[in-house]
């Protein structure tokens, strides 16, 4: 069904028009004349009632006219007015017509009403037995192919040059951006699509037929959301078992306005916080700038992630100083070491007459010949504490093109990433190099974005076993639960809590050994600290009696709407940190855990470390690894070291509210997590009710 599918959607044998104009200045009149312009080998059929031929091939004034005539088409593209859509969709169906692109717009991307049409629309589709691109899409591109389903202008261009790295976007005009600026330097594309809105086919699907097309071998992606988290997973995961990167460009780093719920986590897991961490446990390369979407296909082509246990060295060969250090101060900014050789490496540059100082850049302006440049090159790739290598060329590769970059075209490539930076404007250059499969970059920023996204690049992370369903999850009895209730739900999934008991008015009788903490104990309170509902080291019952009655008094006057149930009375714990742990249902990609620096800061520090949830015990350490904040604790300087282990085991325990079937939970957070020598203790919880649209990726 794939293959079939690909095959009517990227190569139809018959395209119908449907709302074709013989008026070359109507974007409606584009996708016939692109076809015919490059190359289309099929047969294109126009659909217009009132015409009887259009740019000298015969129009039908019916999709069934056309049918009777012709007899099996394989993809219409519909340009109808958008009343006319649906229509057009039945009379696909009615005519055997699998897919259909739908140009036509006023769908759900104007608001309510265009949604209720487009919800019509897909049910007519279903009914009719008809896949849909669209509506609102730009249509298809198949460059080595020469289909051009499509009315983006970028196509009254020349024929762009084929390659193999394929694009789905979520935006139409997107596909000329690429497609022109490759152009231009020489970069090319197999297959291209733009989604539009996704009412039936999208990202997700068309990434899996890309897998298996034979003309793709990255995937490039230009998102704006993510619409189905589950299905964009499993493909990713497809592509990466194929050895076909995925990389995308996703909009939406600060998203103004964003509401946030009454937990910490839901400011530190945001919404782009959360996509990223989807993205990046679905092995997909993200990058910063558009434009290193364009460049960065041949670093990934055919490789695989690397795991380095330091950061990445990047030896930076150059033969302009002042080009070379940009590169290089923005490799540091991102993470990464201009390598300096080794005394070994040294000895086997100097074999080839290069003199090496200490500068982390290796200058080859007085070295002599390319020869000599290209024995660099391999020698450096073959170099064990070497994990990249970045070419800088200077003016040379303006005005002598084929000298400039022919060391680089003769290197000796491997598995390891060599790159070159090109600090004039030098499109021969670049596309020299693009036909050799090296990623060529125009800037010192896109040239550091695509490494570090190269190392930071991971395989997919595998997805939790059916076995570890937690079955003794002691879930709330009410649809507000306080703190309470939400140490007793932590504990029942094996995170270590707190001894705590409820004390209520008058007498506030409890049984927990002295000192003890005594918390406001309301549902409608969520940072008691702010509310000045908490009282620490309370040493006996006497100071207990005089503090905590004063305290709710206090309370009850800064917020008279709360109702307060009492006090949660728990034993006063210290350890060496504090450590925030936050889960939360995210309505894009489903449940993610988050790991940071905990206590009443930890929204300033942003010092966090998110995935999707669950995570394992091996996740979780990494996690507590990533976190600045939490390096003393990991022996930073000989400090004292905590539990690393209990804690690891408390954040997958926690994490495992992700496979409570149907809980109805959108956050839940402890914090803070105290972190002692030996163990870890829960000592504050929150659980905000509710149940999101999301995505549920288990």
């Amino acid at each position: 069904m794939n293959t079939e599918l690909a095959r009517c959607l990227f190569a139809p044998r018959t395209v119908a028009l449907v709302g074709a104009s013989g008026d070359e200045s109507k974007n409606t009149a584009r996708p016939q004349r692109f076809l015919k312009k490059h190359g289309y080998a099929g047969t294109v059929v126009p659909i217009n009632p009132t015409r009887n031929e259009i740019f000298g091939v015969k129009a039908y004034p019916t999709l069934a006219a056309a049918h009777a005539a012709l007899g099996a088409i394989d993809h219409a593209y519909v340009m109808a007015p958008g009343d006319a859509v649906e229509q057009a969709v039945i009379d696909c169906g009615a005519c055997r017509i699998p897919v259909v692109s739908i140009f036509s717009d006023g769908f759900s991307e104007v608001g309510p009403t265009g949604a209720a049409r487009q919800a019509r629309l897909l049910e007519s589709a279903r009914a009719a037995g008809v896949r849909l691109l669209g509506p609102n899409s730009m249509g298809v591109i198949d460059v080595p192919g020469r289909v051009a389903i499509t009315v983006n202008a970028v196509l009254e261009g020349e024929i762009p040059p084929s390659g193999n790295t394929s694009v789905i976007s979520q935006s139409g005009t997107m596909l000329g951006t690429l497609l022109s600026r490759g152009a231009a330097r020489g970069i090319g594309f197999a297959k291209l699509v733009a989604v539009g809105n996704e009412s039936d086919l999208g990202v997700g699907e068309l990434m899996d037929l890309l897998v298996e097309d034979p003309d793709t071998q990255v995937i490039a992606l230009f998102l704006e959301t993510v619409r189905d988290a589950e299905r964009v997973a499993r493909a990713a995961r497809r592509a990466h078992a194929a050895g076909k990167p995925i990389v995308t460009y996703k909009l939406g780093r600060s998203e103004l306005g964003e509401a946030m719920a009454r937990s910490h986590t839901g400011a530190l897991a945001g919404a782009d916080a959360a996509v990223d961490a989807f993205l990046r446990d679905c092995g997909i390369v993200r990058v910063d700038m558009l434009e290193t979407l364009l460049e960065i296909g041949p670093l990934l082509r055919g490789r695989a992630p690397t795991r380095l246990a330091r950061k990445p060295r990047v030896a930076v060969v150059t033969t302009t100083g002042g080009g070379a250090a940009s590169v290089v101060d923005r490799l540091g900014l991102l993470g990464m070491e201009a390598m300096s050789p080794s005394a070994g490496l040294k000895a086997e540059l100097g074999a080839h007459g290069v003199r090496v100082s200490d500068s982390p850049i290796l200058d080859l302006t007085m070295a002599g010949s390319a020869k000599t440049y290209g024995a660099v090159l391999d020698s450096l790739l073959a170099a064990p504490d070497c994990d990249a290598v970045l070419a800088v060329v200077g003016s040379s590769a303006q005005f002598h093109p084929q000298i400039a970059v022919d060391p680089i075209l003769r290197s000796t490539r491997g598995a390891k990433p060599l790159a070159a930076f090109l600090t004039p404007q030098a499109d021969r250059s670049l596309a020299l190099l693009a036909q050799a499969g090296i990623a060529a970059f125009r800037t010192p920023e896109a040239c550091a974005d695509a490494l570090a996204s190269f190392f930071r690049w991971r395989a997919p992370r595998p997805i939790a076993a059916p076995s570890a369903v937690p079955t003794g999850a002691r879930l709330p009895a009410t649809a507000t639960p306080d703190e309470a209730d939400a140490l007793a739900l932590f504990a029942s999934l094996g995170v270590p809590v707190v001894r705590s008991a409820s004390a209520v008015a008058p007498e506030f009788a409890h049984d927990v050994p002295y000192p003890v903490v005594a918390k406001v104990r309301s549902k409608d309170i969520a940072h008691k600290t702010e509310a000045g509902g908490v009282l620490l080291g309370i040493a006996n019952r006497a100071e207990f009696s005089a503090r905590v009655p004063a305290m709710l008094a206090a309370v009850a006057s800064v917020q008279p709407q709360a109702q307060i149930a009492g006090v949660l009375v728990q034993h006063m714990e210290k350890g060496l940190a504090e450590v925030i742990i936050g889960y939360r249902r995210d309505p894009l990609v489903g449940p993610v855990v988050m790991v940071g620096a905990g206590g009443t800061l930890a929204e300033i520090y942003q010092d966090t470390s998110l995935r999707l949830a669950p995570v394992s015990e091996v996740d979780a350490l990494e996690m507590i690894g990533e976190v600045r904040g939490l390096a003393p604790i990991r022996g930073y300087r000989k400090m004292p070291q905590g539990d690393i282990a209990a804690l690891s085991r408390a954040i997958a325990a926690f994490s495992r509210l992700a496979l409570i079937p149907g809980l109805p939970i959108a956050e839940a957070e402890i914090n803070p997590l105290i972190v002692k020598r030996e163990g870890v203790v829960a000592v504050d919880g929150l659980i905000v009710m509710g149940h999101p649209h999301e995505t549920d990726l288990r």
